[in-house]
């Protein structure tokens, strides 16, 4: 009897996974977002959260926990009890950090699970209207003339924008000064107010003062050309050929979530990313689709993990 008590309650529990994901959530969604409100990563991120509130009829909240290049968030989530309910919304630069920061509050790769990214965009290089540098090879040919006298800013140390910059000063074989700020708002701000020549603004955060006229556009970064700046040329096709470097962003669990949760998720973000209204969105901030399995997306990470550290090391960027 005992024997036949234990087959039901083993099949009970069977049955229970499956159930217990279809009603996820039964309650409000927190996504710890890595960056500030008007961030990119911001930006794209309520997209989504706006879209599963609907979806799931459960608040989505977007809670920004800003600094140290989104480590303070990962470390939130990291320590997040795994049920689902606390996820990490982050970019590109969860990748970075296991090689910028010397000691990380958690393992990148074993205390986060990966389940799906959002979209990418490129960084545009941008400079203020009265520069007299309008092409790439502008930029390069002043930079050979008196290397390190051009300055470029970027979002903080070992952030993609930096990053952009120095796979850019590696492949286009020059030297120019980098100046951090503590984010792509205060980077563009001096831009625009002429202060520093040169930034890598991620597309989505640069549009209005394109078209307010406060800066101008010489190149994209990605390998092919943005199609809401179509007649901006890519860096590949200006003089430094191969050239291709996006900034991206995705959603992590942390580790001991149970995987019929997070395939819910990574279903219903798939289904926010494909939904007409969000699409149209996503691709009028510049951003395209990125559509991978959460086993995709894992490797997707390590070979991106890999690639930055490989661009640090070249460049001497020294950890944290």
């Amino acid at each position: 009897m005992n024997k036949i008590n234990n087959l039901f309650v083993i099949a009970g529990l069977a049955l229970a996974v499956p159930l217990q994901a279809a009603d996820f959530p039964t309650k409000p969604v927190r996504f710890i977002v890595a960056f500030p409100p008007g961030s990119a990563t911001d930006i794209v991120g309520r997209l989504y959260t706006n879209k599963l509130t609907e979806m799931w009829g459960h608040q989505v909240i977007a809670d920004n926990r800003p600094g140290a290049g989104g480590t303070i968030a990962a470390a939130i989530a990291a320590r997040a009890t795994p049920d689902g309910y606390t996820l990490l919304m982050h970019s590109s630069g969860h990748t970075v950090n296991p090689t910028l920061y010397s000691k990380l509050p958690f393992d990148t790769l074993k205390d986060f699970v990966d389940i799906a990214p959002l979209a990418q965009q490129p960084n545009v290089l941008v400079t203020h209207p009265s520069s007299p540098h309008n092409t790439v090879q502008d930029v390069l040919k002043a930079a050979m003339a008196k290397p390190g006298a051009i300055n470029f800013a970027s979002a903080g140390v070992g952030a993609g924008t930096h990053l952009n910059l120095e796979k850019f000063k590696l492949m286009a074989k020059v030297d120019m000064t980098h100046v951090p700020y503590k984010g792509s708002a205060e980077a563009l701000g001096d831009v625009v107010g002429g202060r520093v020549e040169f930034y890598f603004a991620p597309v989505s955060t640069m549009q209005s003062q394109l078209q307010a006229g406060k800066i101008r556009a010489i190149a994209v970064s990605t390998i092919k050309r943005s199609s809401v700046l179509p007649n901006v040329p890519t860096i590949a096709e200006s003089g430094v050929p191969g050239f291709d470097f996006s900034l991206w962003f995705g959603i992590w669990a942390p580790t001991g979530v149970p995987a019929p949760v997070i395939s819910r998720v990574a279903t219903s973000v798939k289904a926010a990313g494909n939904d007409a209204a969000v699409k149209a969105r996503l691709t009028s901030l510049g951003n395209e689709p990125m559509d991978m399995t959460p086993a995709q997306f894992a490797k997707f990470v390590r070979e991106e993990i890999v690639s930055n550290a490989t661009v640090m090391k070249a460049a001497g960027i020294k950890p944290q």
